[in-house]
């Protein structure tokens, strides 16, 4: 059959299962919005900024555990999905982003909202393509979906010119994609599988560094097996949060820069790490030429180009985490580590990182442990960046896989909002809760008109604290208490401006408002905001100093007796 591009984008994306995207008009995108009444398959939410349009479907995304679409128009359209796009592709999230582009003919000319988006976005795809025949589409967009969901995941651009949207052409979809240059690795080599198998085997002391790969391979089940069998304790990244439940007696919890001490201190007594899906990023290693140097290394990810990169290692696995565990648990033997379990639990106990200080102030941290009892755990939690972002990671008790949705590695500020709209679409079964701070929150709060429009009930704390927290730590610890910049004056009333947007709004100021407010919020059938009105002056504690090693540990200093959960 005969088509038009825009016809042919919405049936590729109907063959691809899509059911959501997330997008703004502009006049070189109309011929593709023209179409969408043809599709009523297609639920189009139209979000407020292309940047939110990008997170949202980053959050869908990664509660689905396949490729989120979002789409927008040529020039600055196609400039404000960069944020996205970038954060996307640093965590590995499987994005389509379809952008429109000035006509073919006007390509070079410098032609209003002319930008080369391709070339813009090339060190932040997986991927990209500029479409210059109607016929290709569908065979772009196949590719496309494929690209972005195999292997190690990541967004793929496709920029379409507004004369390609328009042309018809025969529709062909294909049945599967012909790329011979790109075939990821899936399963581990024997050879790698049996040298993992003898180092886990001859460990007295090995933990399991859990990453970002596990949830992306749906690998949970195949974790709890390796770690019962052998009794492994297991650490998660920020990312790798909700792989393992932190509920399970075999739970460390989360190191690095503002991890748990004794996580931390597990990784630098371990005579072997077992990396699962993790890259060993900066915030756990520090100095990398001091990071766990008394351990064997055992590193398996599906990307090649990770294994070695910052850290040497003695058993290098290329593939699919969840097949590379299926083939290593055939080889595993029970075993048990009573020794080394109870020495965990005696640096457990030797260095308590949340406990939280006995003070009539409201603080976040403390908003947060009662948001964990409030939901059990059970909760989706979607994080901005910033000190919110790690006492949310510390005092928020995980118990289900892909719980936590934050932005890792590019720490985008303002994500926390769309984000937890797109979780929420994705998800719309589940109780989706954005903990935010109050700068974060500013940056892309105008999706809380997209949330009030469609009905989508996300629960929002925000961790109002009235200073932009993490720089303000940073120069209250390493700047001689010289705050530039940080504090806020100008803050809106968030309630009212809740209200504004037609969402329920409550405020907390003291202690004993805290769970009334998170249940009133959760009973309610719509969106919900809260303001926390926290304490100012804290600190996220522990804390490794960018660049250093465990030995230059901080904790928290014991001023006051501790309250611990």
């Amino acid at each position: 059959m005969r088509l038009t591009g825009g016809q042919m984008v919405c049936e590729s994306l109907l063959r691809e299962g899509v059911d959501v995207v997330f997008g703004i008009p502009g006049g070189a995108m109309l011929p593709l919005y023209q179409t969408l009444p043809e599709y009523p398959q297609l639920r189009h939410i139209l979000v407020r900024h292309e940047q939110g349009a990008a997170h949202a479907a980053d959050g869908y995304a990664r509660v689905k555990g396949c490729p989120g679409v979002v789409w927008a128009t040529s020039g600055p359209g196609a400039t404000n999905l960069v944020t996205g796009i970038a954060t996307a592709y640093m965590d590995s999230v499987p994005l389509v982003v379809i952008t429109a582009q000035v006509a073919r003919p006007a390509i070079g000319s410098d032609a209003f909202q002319e930008i080369d988006i391709t070339g813009i976005t090339l060190p932040v795809t997986k991927h990209n393509y500029l479409v210059m025949e109607t016929a290709d589409i569908p065979r772009v967009i196949k590719e496309a979906f494929h690209i972005a969901s195999t292997g190690r995941p990541g967004p793929v651009l496709v920029d379409i010119p507004k004369d390609v949207l328009t042309e018809d052409a025969e529709f062909e979809y294909p049945d599967s994609v012909d790329l011979p240059g790109y075939s990821p690795t899936l399963a581990g080599h024997p050879n790698q599988i049996r040298r993992a198998a003898k180092l886990i085997e001859e460990a007295e002391r090995p933990v399991v560094l859990a990453g970002h790969g596990i949830i992306l391979s749906h690998a949970y089940e195949e974790l709890a097996e390796l770690v019962e069998t052998a009794q492994l304790p297991v650490v998660t990244s920020l990312l790798g949060i909700g792989s393992f439940p932190e509920n399970h007696v075999l739970s460390v919890g989360m190191p690095g820069m503002h991890g748990v001490a004794y996580a931390s201190l597990a990784l630098d007594e371990a005579d072997l790490i077992i990396a699962l899906g993790s890259r060993f990023d900066d915030r756990i290693t520090g100095d990398a030429k001091r990071f766990a140097t008394r351990s064997k290394k055992i590193h398996v990810d599906v990307d090649p180009s990770e294994i070695g990169k910052t850290i040497p290692v003695d058993v290098p696995i290329v593939g699919d985490v969840k097949k590379v565990l299926q083939q290593l648990n055939k080889r595993i033997k029970p075993a048990s580590r009573p020794e080394w379990i109870q020495r965990i639990d005696e640096l457990k106990h030797e260095h308590p990182s949340l406990g939280l200080r006995q003070t009539d102030k409201l603080i976040a941290q403390y908003v947060i442990q009662q948001l964990s009892l409030a939901t059990e755990g059970k909760a989706i939690i979607v994080t901005g960046v910033g000190q919110h972002q790690m006492w949310a990671a510390l005092h928020y008790t995980f118990t289900e896989p892909c719980s936590l949705i934050s932005s890792g590695g590019s720490g985008t500020m303002g994500f926390e909002v769309p984000g937890a709209m797109g979780a929420q679409v994705g998800r719309p079964d589940k109780l989706v809760w954005s903990i935010a701070g109050d700068g974060g929150f500013q940056m892309t709060m105008s999706e809380l008109a997209t949330m009030a429009e469609n009905n989508i009930p996300v629960k929002i704390a925000i961790m109002n604290n009235g200073v932009l927290g993490m720089v303000r730590q940073w120069q209250d610890m390493f700047y001689e208490q010289s705050f530039v910049a940080t504090t806020r004056t100008g803050n809106p009333d968030f309630v009212k401006l809740a209200e504004a947007f037609g969402i329920f709004g409550a405020r907390v100021t003291d202690k004993t408002q805290v769970m009334p407010a998170i249940q009133q919020a959760m009973d309610y059938p719509g969106p919900a905001l809260i303001d926390f009105v926290v304490n100012h002056e804290e600190n996220v504690y522990p804390m490794i100093p960018s660049g250093m090693a465990v030995d230059a540990l901080i904790e928290e200093p014991a001023t006051k007796p501790q309250e611990v959960r």
